[in-house]
């Protein structure tokens, strides 16, 4: 039937229990006739505490070292799951990073991959052999381990299917992706097919489903993702469709899609803090001069707002960013504030970002006053607004995230009947 890559996350490993789980869903796609490779992320809590464990060794400590021990954890993942696969009668073996081998750039903690030589693993699914691949990490130029950065196994498993030819299915604690969180929307429903633009601009806007590089690389090498739940019972009928497919969300391209909404679903994030800068001299050059150092600092910003000031001469200009990054904005701000030329900055915090995504609303007007009229009907104020092709983003006070995500998942008829 085919090559199959499944990838599974700290969750559905958490224990030797849920590896003995994993192993039956491996089970069952082989008996189904695939070719199988399986990649697996840490046990959950294990890049924590390791991570940890590096910061306790030293507060300010070798790259390098730190991805040797990082790495670890899905090596030791990955041995256990080939042994249970063994025990149960299945010919298994473990594939580390460098073992395949993943190349990746030099960018220890966040390195991305370059190539993946999958020939020898070609050969033993071939053979009839499962290969468990230790995610999240590859190897460097300079011949030492590196890893790919959080949620890098998602983007292992993508790579690994491009490069076996393979469907790539996403196990994980959800059973897909829904029009918005289930947890502050109760009439939130699960979305059986969804655009890879969608997927992109929902998981870089909050949602947690799949990591935005591995949705870019399923979209760069169209390889079909299937986001399932590793927690459905692995014999369960509802496991595998007539046309291949199991009963969670399928990330595809759009002319798959038959149906499409103008909204396919709402996302938002809570961790906004937003930077103003006054009277900064309105001439070429000046967002060069802002963002560029930003840029090399390695923060990244995302709504922008400018306005020309009364007096014509200056510009008053706003930006959005993580709070994670606010400190360090403001440091290399105010140090580069003579050649930027701004007479006074100030911040915020306390901000989210909510984001209406769609593929339809390229060809459907009043997208944006729809959301603006549900926010406005319910007192909440909007700060910031961007917006693409597919998606409209709105800054607003944090306190009134779930109301208006409620709000507006019933505006555009997203609620479950």
């Amino acid at each position: 039937m085919g090559r199959l890559v499944m990838k599974f996350g700290g969750t559905s490993v958490a224990d030797v229990e849920r590896i003995r789980n994993v192993a039956r869903h491996v089970e069952r796609e082989v008996k189904a006739g695939h070719e199988v490779a399986v990649v697996v992320s840490a046990m959950s809590g294990q890049t924590d505490r390791l991570v940890n464990w590096c910061r306790e060794a030293a507060a300010v400590h070798d790259a390098r070292e730190y991805d040797a021990v990082v790495a670890s954890g899905e090596q030791i993942t990955a041995g256990l799951l080939a042994i249970v696969l063994q025990e149960i009668g299945i010919p298994a073996r473990s594939w580390q990073g460098w073992q395949v081998p993943v190349l990746t750039d030099g960018v220890h903690g966040a390195a991305r991959i370059a190539d993946i030589n999958a020939e020898e693993i070609k050969k033993r699914l071939e053979q009839g052999q499962v290969a468990v691949m230790a995610g999240f990490q590859g190897i460097g130029p300079d011949k030492r381990i590196t890893t790919l950065g959080r949620g890098g196994s998602d983007t292992s498993a993508v790579a690994l299917a491009a490069a076996l030819e393979a469907r790539c299915d996403i196990y994980t604690d959800v059973d897909g992706v829904y029009t918005s969180d289930p947890r502050i929307v109760d009439k939130a429903r699960k979305l059986s097919r969804i655009s890879y633009e969608e997927m992109l601009e929902l998981a870089s806007l909050g949602a947690k489903v799949l990591q935005t590089r591995s949705v870019e690389l399923g979209m760069v090498y169209r390889v079909p993702l299937q986001v399932r739940s590793s927690f459905e019972a692995p014999d369960s009928p509802n496991q595998n469709r007539e046309d291949g497919t199991g009963p969670g969300t399928l990330v595809c391209e759009e002319e798959q899609i038959v149906e499409q909404q103008v909204v396919s679903g709402i996302a938002y994030s809570k961790d906004e803090a937003q930077v103003s800068l006054r009277r900064v001299k309105d001439k070429p050059g000046v967002s060069a001069s802002i963002f560029g150092p930003l840029a090399e600092a390695e923060i990244s910003v995302d709504m922008i707002v400018q306005n020309i000031s009364a007096d014509g001469d200056t510009a008053n200009l706003t930006f959005t960013l993580a709070n994670k990054d606010l400190k360090r904005a403001l440091d290399v701000l105010e140090r580069e504030r003579a050649k930027i030329g701004f007479q006074e900055m100030s911040h915020a915090t306390g901000g989210a970002k909510v984001s209406v995504i769609g593929i339809g609303m390229r060809s459907h007007a009043g997208v944006a006053a729809k959301m603006f009229k549900a926010l406005s009907d319910r007192g909440i104020n909007i700060r910031a607004i961007t917006t693409s092709e597919i998606k409209i983003s709105v800054l607003i006070d944090a306190a009134y995230t779930e109301l208006a995500v409620r709000a507006l998942h019933t505006a555009y008829g997203l609620d479950a009947t």
